[in-house]
């Protein structure tokens, strides 16, 4: 190893020290904003102002009690739920079938598609918005979760093809050609084949997917006006007020809306590492 610490000269044992110092005081610094809005969420508005880095006075669970219930909170976390798995679902199915037909057929006008959906990145939807805004209100979808669940699954795929599709070329064609001379049809191969292979992949675009549409407030901000279609992002903007701003409730709301991303990453992490770090060392 290159930085290892039996056998090296002095230079090299303080270069490993400082990289070492570096590596814990980014860590602090990523962990102490976490650690601060958790210990926020137990305080009133008047002790985060007055002592914003102090412990709270006491732990108790009020503000949470609050928030889940008498806010509603427990309604938009649950919405926020069911429409990004729901969009996830078809993120990851239709765009692992794009990317199995596009890197396993070779036909004519298979790069320019595989192209077409590229462009998705290079062009964010909210560069649209006014045409989107026409096409929801032009299919009857406005104020209606499947206009951001349809929004969320166009602005994921692009990505996904892009990610499944590089990971599916690693795979070698005589594997997939021996499952097919066994009489495997193209849908096994690519369900009991292909899927569990790029399953390092697909938890990459889950996680690279799940967390934008999870944060997302633009889009529900524009195409969701019911109060019981709002989503957590939604939510949080309730405790804004004309006069002032509970950041007591803030907090605690920011805190349970964390919760399933922490989750998720800690469900999908083994993959999601496999997935980073796929192709870089044969």
């Amino acid at each position: 190893m290159l930085l290892r610490w039996k056998g090296s000269s002095p230079l090299k044992k303080f270069f490993i020290i400082l990289l070492q110092v570096m590596l814990i005081g980014y860590i602090l610094l990523i962990l102490y904003p976490l650690f601060n809005m958790i210990m926020s969420s137990f305080k009133s508005t008047r002790e985060i102002l007055t002592t914003p880095f102090a412990l709270p006075q006491q732990f108790d669970f009020t503000n949470y009690i609050s928030v889940w219930v008498d806010r509603g909170f427990s309604l938009y976390f649950t919405n926020s739920i069911w429409i990004t798995g729901l969009a996830m679902i078809f993120v990851v199915l239709l765009g692992s079938m794009a990317a199995y037909g596009i890197t396993r057929f070779k036909f004519k006008g298979s790069t320019f598609l595989y192209l077409l959906f590229l462009s998705g990145i290079m062009l964010p939807l909210r560069a649209a918005i006014i045409p989107l805004f026409q096409l929801i209100v032009g299919m009857d979808l406005y104020d209606t979760p499947a206009a951001v669940i349809l929004i969320f699954i166009a602005m994921g795929l692009p990505s996904t093809v892009f990610i499944l599709a590089g990971f599916m070329r690693t795979i070698p064609q005589s594997l997939l050609q021996a499952a097919q001379i066994d009489g495997a049809s193209e849908v096994r191969i690519y369900a009991q084949i292909v899927m569990p292979i790029a399953m390092p992949s697909v938890a990459l675009v889950t996680i690279f997917n799940a967390v934008p549409i999870w944060n997302d407030f633009f889009f529900p901000l524009i195409f969701l006006r019911t109060n019981s279609f709002m989503t957590l992002p939604l939510g949080l903007t309730t405790f804004i007020g004309q006069y002032g701003t509970r950041w007591d409730l803030m907090f605690t709301g920011v805190s349970i809306a964390i919760v399933p991303v922490l989750i998720l990453y800690l469900l999908m992490s083994k993959y999601f590492i496999k997935g980073m770090t796929s192709g870089a060392i044969k």
